[in-house]
């Protein structure tokens, strides 16, 4: 499952080309591209902060590849408008049901690109985090595993990945476990004894930060992101 709220796609040409893999969380989602060869929908089924209540829904981003200008095409769902995107606002977020969901990106009448999602009861339900604890000065978070543990109060620094200011929290090893890191579904890098932390650059909303330790055990940690900026301290 993908956890957060994700921005609108960016680099489209680059993204495409590593569809079969995974890119940083903030910067773009992987990708499929349609027949037509001018549009595009999500590789897979994210979950995001809806804008309306906050809390995580299935959705997936779809629109135009590459537009030329004056392009616009619409976006609908099982026959339901959604948006009309265009070459200056090239991307739509698309709320899903569960169940089947087809989301069509029409550039006419007889051009119209269609992608098939399946969602499942309760997929975008966070993780249980109840047998976590917390340090007694309240500052870190621990896994029930014992294997990781992260700071509770996001700090502010300067995303490369972004290029801004971003809330961030950090990610202990605590233990020289082998641990593959994700944020909202996004792998982001692997913890061992070499490399015992990393910051974890929060998006808006919910965050999800796993930390697998193979399949042995998966860690949970649920940070709000806010609306995914910050002021850096003067």
């Amino acid at each position: 499952m993908r956890f957060g709220t994700h921005g609108k796609v960016a680099g489209l040409v680059a993204t495409a080309a590593a569809a079969a893999s995974f890119g940083p969380a903030a910067a773009a989602t992987t990708v499929q591209i349609g027949p037509s060869g001018k549009t595009f929908a999500s590789s897979a089924v994210q979950c995001a902060a809806h804008p309306a209540s906050g809390t995580p829904k299935a959705m997936v981003e779809a629109g135009l590849f590459n537009p030329k200008r004056n392009t616009s095409a619409n976006v609908s769902l099982d026959g339901a408008p959604v948006a009309n995107v265009t070459t200056a606002d090239p991307v739509a977020q698309v709320w899903l049901a569960d169940g089947s969901n087809t989301v069509v990106v029409a550039l006419s009448k007889k051009v119209a690109d269609r992608y098939h999602f399946t969602v499942a009861p309760g997929q975008c339900d966070l993780p249980d985090t109840s047998g976590n604890w917390f340090s007694p000065d309240g500052t870190l978070e621990y896994a029930a595993s014992g294997k990781s543990y992260a700071t509770v109060t996001p700090g502010c620094a300067w995303s490369a990945a972004t290029g801004r200011p971003q809330p961030y929290v950090h990610l202990f090893d605590n233990g020289g476990f082998l641990l593959n890191v994700s944020v909202n579904g996004v792998p982001l890098t692997q913890l061992s004894a070499t490399r015992p932390h990393t910051p974890v650059f929060l998006s808006a909303g919910v965050n999800v930060i796993s930390a697998a330790n193979g399949s042995l055990s998966t860690d949970y940690f649920i940070r709000n992101g806010g609306d995914g900026s910050c002021v850096l301290p003067q």
